[in-house]
């Protein structure tokens, strides 16, 4: 399907609310409040914070979440509008101020005859929205992080000076761990190796089959460093809790359990370094590292581990604990302080490289907790799950903000299903509950040098929608569930590009 170029987002004007519309205790929260705690709180800063680099995340934060919370609010008008005489012409001049693009007219023309397919159109607004978001973010790279960037190749040299040669990280699919990357570990994400999945539970046999291909890609390129080189595959494991209110929004999938999150993290870990070194030979390993995060004030939590691989679920080393412990310090005795504090939690005698990549993470973390002290009053509002829409197969690179997206990260529906199901559970409550669809996106990135990898792409998009549909009929028989299918050459610093949708339009264009 051909794409038409999308505006850029719209900042929304400073006296508007920067929370969803629909969140307690958000919609009347003036913007000056959030400049009120700004100014009072520049001056208690950790010394170590970045308060740059938190006023510019926290605008991208804000401009792309208000261009999705402005959708309900423009339906509703055009809601009240839709059977005036001029309602095509006032309904598009209204979505073109106000969301930045033009509306599909053949549900706009309808709307005369009976009433406003508000289902087809939300979702439409949701995916147009999606659309603008990933053209914005590989064109602009707000998070200046693309491959090539000054803070990547910094990140990757400094990664390899601590003896590692890629990072693999797999948080929860969890909407409230989407920013873990780009945010709480201020990391740029094209130096990660990003894959969520439910309960931070990653599939042991795809995680050896793309630790090969970066052995392999050593050993022929010497990409990122020669074979030979003694560094290592890193493999990281991230779950979550919940600090107020630990039995009800901690991790679905472990029941809210952090212990049980903890255990069954490092429980995969252990399976994936086995496998790597029963399957190899010649001191094929990787190494582990289990972090925990606070889905309420983004403060992590390290359990550091020692050289011989051991790590204690009962033993960890807050950052919350750091910043308070170094917060009056000068920064390089903050830095010092805090490479004690984690040799000092180590299971046991821990890798040097390995202390000084978690001090690392810890000063970003710290930069971090203010950002949340900034302009969340130091915990989020949305406590409990507020994504805008589910993204369902492989990549989504685009994606780093807090409870924007549910990732269901899958080959198959079949496969995916539990990762699926919870996703469309959590939008029962949030969109079916007030009579709104499920929006997902469904996503294949290839591989733009291999012959006739775009079209496998699209195939395999399409018939995972087919399967979604199956899955879910009576969401789809109702209009309560609509999905874009979107394709991306991984190869290439460029949008996803739509393939397909199930909004059904009687003209052509547009999804």
């Amino acid at each position: 399907m051909p794409r038409r170029p999308a505006p850029t987002i719209r900042p929304l004007a400073p006296s508007a609310p920067r929370r969803r519309p629909d969140a307690p205790g958000g919609a009347d929260l003036p913007r000056r409040l959030a400049a009120v705690r700004l100014g009072q709180g520049a001056s208690s800063l950790h010394p170590l914070t970045d308060s740059a680099a938190n006023a510019a995340l926290e605008s991208y934060d804000r401009g792309v979440k208000d261009a999705f919370d402005r959708i309900v609010p423009v339906l509703k008008r055009l809601s009240a509008l839709q059977h005036d005489d001029d309602f095509v012409e006032r309904a598009q001049s209204l979505a073109q101020a106000e969301l930045g693009f033009s509306l599909p007219l053949p549900i706009l023309e309808k709307a005369w005859v009976s009433q406003l397919d508000m289902r087809s159109l939300f979702a439409w607004c949701v995916f147009e929205t999606y659309e603008q978001t990933s053209d914005g973010f590989f064109r602009d790279d707000p998070l200046h992080g693309q491959p090539g960037s000054p803070a990547a190749d910094e990140f990757n040299a400094f990664l390899l000076s601590c003896g590692f040669h890629l990072l693999d990280a797999t948080p929860c699919a969890d909407g409230r761990l989407a920013h873990a990357i780009a945010f709480a570990l201020r990391l740029p994400f094209s130096s990660v190796r990003r894959r969520p999945h439910a309960g931070a539970l990653f599939d042991v046999e795809n995680t050896v089959n793309r630790w090969v291909k970066t052995e392999h890609r050593r050993y022929r390129e010497g990409v990122p460093n020669p074979a030979h080189d003694d560094t290592r595959y890193l493999k990281v494991v991230l779950y979550h809790f919940s600090s107020r209110d630990p039995s009800h929004e901690g991790c679905a999938a472990h029941g809210s359990d952090d212990a049980l999150a903890a255990r069954c993290g490092r429980a995969r870990l252990m399976e994936f370094q086995q496998a790597v070194e029963n399957s190899f030979c010649c001191g094929a390993s990787v190494d582990l590292l289990m972090l925990g995060i606070d889905t309420d004030t983004d403060a992590i939590r390290v359990h550091v581990p020692g050289m011989d691989g051991s790590t204690r679920l009962d033993h960890w080393l807050d950052a919350a604990t750091v910043y308070e412990a170094t917060r009056h310090l000068l920064p390089e005795e903050a830095r010092r302080r805090i490479a004690e504090l984690t040799t000092a939690a180590a299971a046991s005698t821990p890798d040097p490289g390995m202390v000084r990549l978690i001090a690392r993470l810890l000063e970003h973390n710290i930069s971090q907790i203010d950002y949340v002290r900034q302009y969340h009053h130091g915990h989020y509002a949305d406590a409990g799950h507020a994504e805008r829409f589910i993204g369902v197969g492989i990549g989504f690179k685009e994606i780093h903000l807090r409870n924007l997206t549910y990732f269901a990260y899958m080959d198959t529906v079949e496969e995916g299903a539990p990762d699926m199901d919870v996703g469309v559970k959590i939008f029962k409550g949030l969109n079916v509950s007030r009579g709104l669809p499920v929006p997902v996106v469904v996503r294949f990135d290839y591989n733009g040098k291999v012959p006739g990898a775009r079209e496998r792409a699209v195939r395999h998009a399409q018939r995972v929608q087919e399967a979604i549909e199956n899955r879910y009929p009576d969401l789809f028989s109702q209009g309560l569930l609509h999905a874009l299918l979107t394709v991306r050459d991984q190869e290439r610093h460029t949008p996803a590009e739509a393939v397909g949708s199930t909004i059904s339009l009687t003209t052509a264009g547009g999804h």
